[in-house]
């Protein structure tokens, strides 16, 4: 499945997204669920195109775009964007543990982009850019690490993956623009010639985990 999976989000850039827009207010969110719900927040990159796989994942209920791992309070995209404030672009969603495990988003998160380049994907360079898992719990921390571990030892990729699992501390959502981005710009040109073939792509690989 890995094997298929890495061509899917290896080579794109997202470099040529827009740059009109200007910082806006951002607010970190607070990790809050129900009982019955989870957290995880992942960095694969350009967050369009997580935010899209992510959403059709069956037992994952709500997907965020936005910013982990900073030293800098509320940045903007501008101020991600320049590699200084310490932030990988990341999705945070919330699951439902019932109907899809923290095992299993792992899976998705590591067939569907490149986890041994350091601080890029495809063509975007930067910290912003880097594989990152940062953990909830303890027991992600150990599935994440374990995960990883089995992955180098099969050899599933040609190289070692090289992403960071560390322990969450923040997360601020990123500007309303970003949010929700396929779903609300599917026939801009970046959605229809970057994200949608790889969406279909993924929906091949993973198809036992789509929502009906």
């Amino acid at each position: 499945m890995f094997a298929a999976a890495t061509a899917l989000f290896g080579t794109a850039s997202c470099t040529s997204r827009e740059n009109i827009y200007s910082g806006t207010d951002n607010s970190m969110s607070a990790v809050t669920t129900n009982d019955s719900l989870q957290v995880a927040t992942f960095g694969t990159g350009c967050f369009w195109c997580t935010e899209a796989v992510f959403q059709q994942v069956d037992g994952v209920t709500k997907v965020e775009s936005g910013y982990s791992g900073g030293t800098v309070k509320n940045p903007s995209y501008r101020e991600v964007c320049t590699g200084r404030t310490g932030h990988a672009e990341v999705i945070q969603l919330t699951y439902d543990p019932a109907r899809v495990s923290f095992q299993e988003l792992l899976e998705v998160f590591w067939g569907t982009h490149d986890p041994t380049t350091l601080n890029r994907q495809g063509a975007d360079e930067g910290t912003q850019y880097r594989s990152a898992i940062f953990y909830h719990t303890p027991e992600q921390k150990q599935l994440a690490e374990e995960f990883k571990k089995k992955l180098d030892a099969s050899g599933a990729f040609d190289n070692p993956i090289v992403t960071e699992i560390t322990a969450f501390t923040n997360f601020y959502k990123a500007e309303d623009y970003h949010q929700n981005y396929y779903n609300l710009n599917g026939s801009a040109p970046y959605c229809s010639f970057v994200i949608k073939p790889k969406l279909d792509k993924f929906k091949k690989v993973f198809a036992d985990k789509l929502k009906k």
